[in-house]
């Protein structure tokens, strides 16, 4: 029997979605928030991340050890994560104990948000922003973020500041959770094998007294910045290199070819970057990527490699950019085809990755899309169609930093 695609709405708005496979072994479940570091007002930067600690910190009626222990349990793969865009809340496990872990995290997600708590857990995360500023990539990427969307909310830190944490209020964090949290602003994506209706039911017992917001964000396309961004830490001993540029929103047809260009690019291994820098032994690290946004997306490109070969690296990344498109085959596209298409058909084999793919899609674009559907996007990409991404978004303007010794 072939994978169903199912689709229901609450009353108060929340969307339940699922990928229903008679066949599979598994099922999992996730809660998808469309909110993250880029709907945070500057002052309370990383509230976002700091409310999925909370979330595992126990309600009126559970406490933490109540909720960690029952999805021990289950033996349940577990977790949770906050990006720019959206917050995430998954189990992957057996089709039996679904429905517990989906009643859990539904009671989960109405924390008690105790202050006690609170001044506990800012301190865990505090401790994980000053474990980052020891990592020379993340102090560059926020640096050049920072320059990239100049004063537009895209640039917020997912951690937060040590600043923005440290004088946060339990009160401010409660009025985020109670303006996003809502659900109409959360999708319950599942996939596996799983009873559709029961899992509404169960959904609409432990959600439906959620309330509705009409909470909405600012996707506009922000005005990308077009600096250099040069930092010095007596720490380290190596050179890191890293740009960003204006790239095809998740919502744009395009991003199949940029993400393509950008894999021709920078792969972490057959593609211009990692032959000219890291097989010639000039570079250490060389990758580039796609990332999409809603309303936006970015190109990054990233190297380290000795300080007194900073220049000549750059340079080398430079002229892999300009001759890219020049120099794409036929070749490429095929090889590039054949490794999406592994990558498509192996995710689809594991529930875990078919329900992340569902949620975040649905979360991002409002649009349900099969596998199939993806790897035909992807086998219709032309050389001309690369060409045409690329006129659209040539990596300029580019914001381009540097930390050095």
């Amino acid at each position: 029997m072939s994978v169903t695609f199912e689709r229901r709405t609450l009353d108060n708005g929340l969307t339940i979605i699922a990928e229903v496979d008679p066949d599979a072994a598994s099922a999992a479940a996730g809660f998808f928030v469309r909110t993250g570091a880029r709907d945070e007002d500057g002052s309370i930067m990383g509230v976002s991340h700091f409310l999925e600690h909370m979330m595992f910190k126990g309600t009126d009626s559970l406490t933490a050890e109540d909720i960690n222990r029952a999805l021990d349990d289950a033996g349940a793969r577990a977790n949770a994560y906050t990006t720019t865009e959206m917050t995430c809340f998954y189990a992957h496990t057996l089709p039996e104990r679904l429905g517990e872990i989906v009643d859990l995290y539904g009671q989960a997600m109405r924390p008690a948000l105790r202050q006690d708590d609170f001044d506990t857990e800012k301190e865990v995360i505090l401790e994980e922003i000053a474990m980052y500023k020891d990592n020379p990539f993340w102090v560059l990427y926020e640096a050049v973020c920072d320059a990239h969307f100049r004063d537009n909310p895209l640039g917020h830190r997912v951690l937060g500041t040590a600043e923005t944490v440290g004088s946060m209020q339990r009160d401010q964090m409660m009025a985020y959770f109670q303006a996003r949290y809502s659900a109409d602003n959360t999708v319950l994506a599942a996939a596996g094998r799983l009873d559709f209706d029961e899992l509404c039911g169960l959904a609409e017992r432990r959600c439906g007294s959620w309330e509705p917001t009409n909470v909405d964000r600012d996707s506009a396309r922000p005005e990308a910045g077009a600096s250099d961004v040069e930092l010095h830490d007596p720490r380290i001993n190596r050179a890191y290199m890293l740009m960003l540029a204006d790239a095809p929103a998740i919502e744009d047809d395009r991003r199949y070819a940029a993400a393509m260009l950008a894999r021709v690019l920078g792969d972490v291994d057959n593609s211009r970057l990692h032959w000219s820098l890291v097989e010639t032994g000039l570079a250490e690290e060389a990758q580039a990527s796609f990332d999409p946004h809603d309303g936006t997306g970015t190109y990054f490109v990233y190297a380290s490699g000795e300080p007194a070969r900073t220049v000549e690296i750059w340079e080398t990344i430079e002229r892999e950019i300009a001759g890219l498109v020049a120099s794409v085959s036929d070749h490429d596209l095929e090889r590039l085809r054949n490794k999406f298409a592994t990558a498509v058909t192996l995710g689809g084999e594991r529930p875990h990755d078919r329900m992340q793919r569902l949620g975040r899609l649905w979360t991002y674009t409002h649009r349900y899309r099969t596998l199939e559907d993806e790897l035909e996007a992807i086998n219709r990409v032309t050389l001309d169609d690369l060409r045409a991404v690329w006129e659209a978004y040539p990596m300029r303007p580019r914001t381009v930093g540097r930390l050095l010794p």
